[in-house]
């Protein structure tokens, strides 16, 4: 597996009507990200906020790492909200992904929806994380107290190369 790019990666984003995404090296806000979808005409609003915990597969994680390909990645994000947003009628769409060090209990990912009913934004809230998860350009690496790292693509458990 080849190791994902390291060179500093700077906060940008891009919007279209009712979709906004971005990638930061700031700490997220919940409020922030929310703010971007309220509508008059939303009667749901689903946030889901990806945090680092403190263990993987009975390992202690002291931080994870975060990178992308940045236009590719926002890009990617970009054509994921706009076709949830015609999809399932939404109000709003918004995703903001960490980029560089997140320590334990800070969110990586926030993906915020709204729609005039929660049944939509259920569903697409859940849609967009799954979809950002398969196809978005973003790579992280578990640190562990061991010093041990292991560069995983950006999906629950997949398997990463080891390094020491």
């Amino acid at each position: 597996m080849a190791t994902p790019p390291t060179e500093p990666q700077e906060d940008s984003s891009l919007s279209q009507e009712g979709c906004y995404v971005a990638l930061t090296s700031s700490p997220l806000s919940i409020q922030s990200v929310t703010d971007r979808v309220r509508s008059p005409q939303a009667g749901a609003i689903v946030l889901f906020a990806g945090t680092t915990r403190d263990t993987f597969a009975s390992k202690r994680v002291t931080h994870l790492s975060y990178t992308a390909y940045t236009p590719l990645a926002l890009n990617t994000m970009l054509s994921i909200a706009t076709d949830l947003h015609t999809t399932h009628a939404l109000q709003g769409i918004a995703m903001v992904h960490r980029l560089g060090e997140v320590p334990v209990g800070e969110e990586s990912i926030l993906i915020a929806v709204s729609a005039a009913h929660r049944q939509a934004a259920w569903r697409a809230g859940e849609a967009a994380l799954e979809a950002c998860k398969e196809r978005v350009e973003v790579w992280k690496r578990e640190e562990f107290a061991d010093g041990e790292g292991v560069w995983r693509a950006n999906r629950d458990g997949a398997v990463g190369e080891r390094v020491g």
